[in-house]
């Protein structure tokens, strides 16, 4: 039998990636910039109805960028949700700032907005707030929102995994100030890495914000006849090959929402008699992009995560476990933690990820579910 994948590149059957490649091939822009770069900022931008994008090579790139542009400076505060993965706060530490972990609330696995409150009695001089859209799940954007505001204080939208995600009809990574989206090789689509930081000021800030991101990520390099520098730089802008990848995968985005809903339906169907195993929260008045499928198992239920992941390794299938809060990480022990009932650690004990790759067919799923469904025998 075929080894299945937690979450595998998808390339379009119409071969659209290929077409934009091949347009930078005959071209001759390769590198490091061209025609894909500039039109897939313009229509992931378009897409999410951001104002403006940078396309950066990584994910991670377009968090550091989006700290600096908002102000971010050694030994500021920035509060970051403490249920995500390490590279949401890795650029918080590459500034030298402090970040303080928000816990979640079981209603969308995402910031508290009571904790976020009380985060800011504790810290009122906060320079950023992130926010984290877990599996695709929206966060409570319209609470966390209001509070960020109310204290005058600017929001970066970790939107990696939710790249098509609505919050009562409009898309995750627009309600902040920035919005960050990632294209590494798991996610819903692939550039093979890459990242996008978009901002979503008035129209006249935005364009600003954004070509100062795309200046440092150009190594900071003044507009000289000779290399002139005043600013400290990076190596962070996407190639005009990965751009293209880009641009042809966005054609599909919306297919590939659908099968991952399609996959995350399957589950719910075929493990729905499976005593004390629940789903993660899908609101009816939102749209999560069902990025990966996560199941919570109760700790009186017989069965425990581990044994979910080893039955499912010895069919050669993937899956992989929640992730493990940042305040529990050796890294990031001296930093404080809001907690809210310690909901972040209590998904972590009890959750597993379940293959969520678009290329699976219903024998696939039916193989997983079946393996699932045998340990409550």
């Amino acid at each position: 039998m075929a080894h299945i994948y937690l979450a595998s590149p998808h390339m379009s059957e119409e071969g659209y990636e290929q077409k934009y490649v091949k347009e930078a091939f005959d071209t001759n822009w390769i590198a490091p910039l061209g025609k894909n770069v500039n039109e897939f900022e313009k229509e992931l931008a378009s897409y999410v109805g951001a104002k403006d994008g940078a396309a950066l090579c990584t994910g991670s790139a377009a968090i550091h960028l989006a700290l600096k542009a908002a102000g971010v400076k050694e030994g500021d505060i920035v509060f970051c949700q403490d249920l995500t993965f390490s590279a949401t706060v890795n650029p918080v530490i590459y500034e030298k700032a402090v970040p303080v972990f928000i816990d979640s609330d079981y209603e969308t696995w995402n910031m508290s907005a009571e904790a976020l409150e009380r985060a800011f009695e504790k810290y009122p001089d906060v320079k950023a707030v992130m926010p984290v859209h877990l599996y695709g799940l929206p966060a409570n954007m319209d609470r966390i929102m209001e509070i960020c505001k109310k204290h005058g204080v600017p929001v970066i939208e970790d939107a990696a995994e939710s790249l098509g995600s609505y919050y009562h009809g409009q898309h995750t990574g627009t309600f902040g100030d920035y919005g960050i989206f990632s294209f590494n090789g798991n996610k819903i689509i692939t550039t093979s890495g890459g990242g996008m930081l978009v901002c979503n000021l008035e129209e006249e800030k935005a364009k600003e914000r954004t070509a100062k991101v795309r200046f440092w990520a150009t190594q900071a390099r003044e507009p000289a006849r000779h290399y002139e520098h005043k600013e400290i730089g990076y190596n962070y802008r996407m190639s005009n090959i990965v751009a293209g990848i880009g641009r042809g995968q966005l054609k599909v985005l919306d297919q590939r929402i659908g099968q991952k809903k399609y996959i995350f339906d399957y589950y719910r169907e075929h493990l729905k008699d499976c005593e004390g195993l629940s789903f993660m929260p899908v609101h009816t008045d939102e749209r999560a992009n069902c990025w990966l499928s996560v199941i919570q198992l109760a700790d009186n239920c017989g069965v425990r995560p581990l044994d979910v992941m080893i039955a499912l390794e010895k069919g050669d299938i993937e899956s992989r476990p929640v992730w493990k809060p940042m305040h529990l990480q050796p890294v990031f022990k001296n930093y404080d933690y809001i907690d809210n009932g310690n909901v972040g650690a209590v998904l972590f004990r009890r959750g597993v990820c379940l293959p969520s790759d678009t290329k699976m067919t219903d024998e696939d799923l039916e193989r997983i579910c079946g393996i699932i469904r045998g340990l409550w025998k």
